[in-house]
């Protein structure tokens, strides 16, 4: 097994889905920066994670790592990306403190046994959202209940990275248990109207974002009281 970055503590072995430049930002551990610093911020020994959005499993494995969590439960929609994530855990001797499931959750009760994902040619770009003029092609994922998986898992921390998928989440949730979160906001896809529901949506659950570590586009946030 070829390893070709260390990032925050983590072996990186290499893939089809990495290139010269994703190598570059992991070995230099500016690749989704503002989410692992919020993660290793929020995150506590005794503390169960959930991650929406898996990616090829860098950030919920440097926060394994180094904010050494009880157990990580990860969600990623990508099939294709299944094989990565599994061989970067086992590089790392994490994969017993993983739960790791191809399925997309959604905060509505009333959905779909599957959903269209649409798998981009750059992982990076997969999401939720079907634009038939991208490069790639569709693929039918089950679909989990996200308020059933949060009182099966009771995760302390969330983090979320899921391409829009947030929006429809935290319009039927009220993220119980939850005492922290890591969420990247994607107002390219549905506005900057879009966005701020997310954010007044988290408010009104009590979560302020921490200054210095947010960003308008990534909150790390903490529920007050």
């Amino acid at each position: 097994m070829q390893i070709v970055a260390d990032y925050y503590g983590v072996n990186i072995p290499d893939s089809e889905f990495l290139n010269e430049k994703r190598i570059s930002r992991l070995q230099r551990g500016i690749y989704e920066s503002h989410e692992v610093r919020g993660a290793l911020h929020v995150v506590r020994s005794s503390d169960v994670v959930m991650e929406l959005g898996t990616g090829i499993g860098a950030v919920g494995a440097a926060t394994l790592i180094n904010a050494k969590p009880e157990r990580l439960v990860s969600y990623e929609g990508n099939p294709t990306l299944l094989p990565v994530i599994q061989k970067l855990y086992a590089a790392n001797n994490l994969t017993s403190k993983v739960a790791l499931y191809n399925r997309i959750l959604l905060g509505s009760s009333d959905r779909p046994a599957t959903i269209p994902f649409n798998v981009h040619n750059s992982y990076l770009g997969s999401s939720l959202t079907i634009d038939r003029e991208k490069k790639g092609y569709i693929v039918e994922v089950p679909t989990g209940d996200f308020n059933a998986a949060l009182a099966e898992h009771k995760p302390d921390v969330l983090l979320m990275d899921i391409e829009s998928g947030e929006l429809e989440i935290l319009q039927n949730t009220t993220l119980n248990g939850v005492r922290a979160i890591v969420i990247e906001f994607h107002p390219k896809i549905y506005g900057v109207a879009g966005m701020r529901t997310c954010k007044n949506a988290l408010r009104s659950m009590g979560f302020e974002a921490i200054p210095d570590l947010s960003t308008r586009k990534v909150w790390v946030a903490e529920r007050s009281g």
